[in-house]
């Protein structure tokens, strides 16, 4: 689950940077910090979150008969098919900028591309649904599928991954900043994004993803499912009045 994680890195950098080359003005004087935007990656989490728990799961359980509603591992899965979205919705919009940057300079305009920042809120959205599946599910899966004696360690690990998906990041992108510059080359990613292919590299992580996808489809088809006990609410409260 690195890669998951990896992408996720992109959401306190790469979409940061792109805030500060689009047009942040609200008002004559007001300007939006391009890292408040990550707020909104939080608000749709949470919002997913309690949509997830009050609606899909009570609509999912009586279509599939799971008390989860879904199993561990296709929430897990719709978790990487948003990722994989995002990815393409961020290639798509900073395809789209860089070509509104380049109209612009050839006006004579400044580096800022005239358009609002909130044209990035798709992206930061997308990844915070597709958390809202990941980052919960992946605990419970390693709390709930680990050994009785490993589910600390499992639930641990499970939060680990995210300083590894950043470590991840870091390597890629210099990985990625060196290749293309080889040879003469100009480079991907430069200081200034108006003569970057930042949506190049946001290709390169969107088939990343797909791959990471087609791996974990290939894992599910050969997991057995550890077993498990559930209890209905009604057996809970009848245990309680004992």
């Amino acid at each position: 689950m690195f890669i998951p994680d990896t992408m996720m890195a992109q959401i306190y950098t790469l979409f940061v940077k792109q805030g500060t080359a689009v047009n942040r003005h609200i008002g004559p004087r007001f300007q939006i910090p391009p890292a408040s935007l990550i707020s909104f990656n939080t608000i749709t989490m949470l919002v997913c979150l309690f949509l997830y728990d009050r609606c899909f799961v009570r609509i999912t359980r009586a279509w599939t008969g799971n008390p989860r509603g879904i199993s561990l591992l296709q929430r897990l899965g719709i978790g990487l098919v948003l990722e994989v979205m995002a990815m393409l919705v961020s290639s798509l919009i900073e395809k789209r900028r860089l070509s509104f940057a380049r109209e612009h300079e050839s006006n004579g305009g400044g580096s800022q591309v005239p358009l609002t920042i909130f044209i990035l809120l798709p992206q930061f959205m997308l990844m915070g649904a597709s958390e809202a599946f990941l980052v919960v599910g992946k605990i419970y899966f390693f709390y709930h599928q680990a050994p009785e004696s490993m589910k600390s360690l499992g639930t641990s690990f499970s939060l680990v991954s995210y300083g590894v998906g950043n470590f991840l990041s870091c390597f890629m992108l210099s990985l990625v900043v060196d290749a293309t510059r080889r040879n003469g080359g100009k480079g991907w990613i430069l200081n200034n994004l108006n003569a970057s292919h930042l949506d190049y590299y946001y290709v390169f992580l969107l088939i990343l993803c797909l791959c990471n996808f087609f791996f974990f489809l290939i894992v599910c088809k050969f997991y057995v499912y550890k077993a498990e006990v559930f209890e209905s609410l009604e057996e809970v409260e009848e245990k309680d009045e004992f």
